[in-house]
């Protein structure tokens, strides 16, 4: 029995900064109350025309991931890719990235889990990895939201929230199992599947209903949240689904060296790490600076984490998510 371990992190997030203020320009809305909601100040979208797009963002996270782990792409046995965003209906982006990337014939899997994608990309190569079946895999979190948000008054709960990014993890086989991922915790709850969702389009909706029911202003067509909703079921998923990472691995908050929450609103951070009593020192946060990037939201953290030498060798990082489905997770590793 094999153990997992990230020997690799990038991230990439386009250059083009939206404040809010730019987006009082298009919106009903301003700094103060996006700040006070969210604590969001910017975030990255993607340009028009510019090309840039799901899979293309994924690839240059995973050049980055691959060359700090000093893995060449060839060696790359599974290719896991997460994204609520894919630049196909189908075929899915991991497919893409690896035509774009020039690998070889290794099987690519999508994930669907939206906030949670790379918590549960996470286990599902921690899982491949400890069965000795792949030595090498790649995982990549990239999301474009920006194509599909409602920047009018009517959709500012939501746009105001999101941004584009990606982020993306190499993981090799690790023999020492005191090293690498330690338990990743994954659960779900499908009754509140639309509380965060797009209805429309969907496979109930084919193309020619679609085509004759258009209308700029239907709000299908765009995201909806249940703001309330989302945030109370939130800080009970989290606190949960950490805690029994750190009772499966006979830890207190105290052991830990880095919490890194998926970035879904600030205010959640906040209240778990109030509620968990961890210091600044402990809780890494980038939301302020990106928004909410769903699958890419790990990741990049992480990697920005560990370019700033916030993650050394032998800490003990716990990551948690919890988003659209719902769907929620933690991984417990020790670097």
């Amino acid at each position: 029995m094999y153990n997992s371990r990230i020997v690799g992190l990038g991230h990439y997030v386009p250059d083009n900064i939206v404040t809010n203020d730019d987006l009082s320009k298009l919106m009903d809305t301003d700094d103060a109350w996006i700040t006070e909601r969210t604590g969001i100040k910017e975030r990255r979208l993607i340009k028009k025309g510019s090309g840039e797009g799901t899979t293309s963002m994924g690839v240059k996270a995973a050049e980055m991931a691959l060359e700090r782990a000093g893995i060449s792409k060839d060696a790359i046995d599974l290719i896991v890719f997460a994204t609520l965003s894919p630049d196909l209906y189908f075929p899915g982006c991991g497919v893409l990235l690896q035509e774009q990337m020039g690998m070889g014939t290794c099987p690519a899997l999508d994930i669907r889990n939206q906030c949670s994608g790379f918590v549960y990309g996470l286990s599902v190569a921690d899982q491949f990895i400890k069965t000795g079946m792949y030595r090498n895999v790649l995982l990549v979190g990239s999301e474009y939201h920006s194509g599909g948000m409602d920047f009018t008054t009517r959709g500012r709960t939501v746009s105001v929230i999101f941004g584009d990014g990606a982020g993306a993890a190499v993981l090799t086989r690790e023999e020492n199992p005191t090293k690498g991922i330690q338990s990743t915790h994954l659960y779900s709850e499908g009754k509140h599947a639309e509380e965060l969702a797009i209805i429309g389009p969907s496979t109930k909706r084919w193309i020619p209903e679609i085509v004759a029911d258009y209308d700029e202003d239907d709000s299908r067509y765009h995201p909806y949240m249940n703001g309330q909703l989302v945030f109370k079921n939130a800080v009970v998923r989290f606190s949960e689904v950490m805690q029994e990472a750190l009772l499966k691995n006979g830890k207190t908050t105290l052991d830990i060296d880095l919490f890194i929450p998926h970035q879904a609103n600030l205010r959640i951070a906040q209240f778990i790490q109030r509620k968990f009593k961890l210091t600044d020192d402990q809780v890494y946060n980038n939301i302020m600076r990106y928004g909410n990037t769903t699958a890419a939201s790990i990741p990049i953290a992480l990697s920005e984490a560990w370019s700033e030498g916030k993650i050394k060798q032998n800490d003990t990082v716990l990551l948690a998510a919890f988003g659209s489905g719902f769907t929620w997770g933690s991984a417990l590793i020790h670097w």
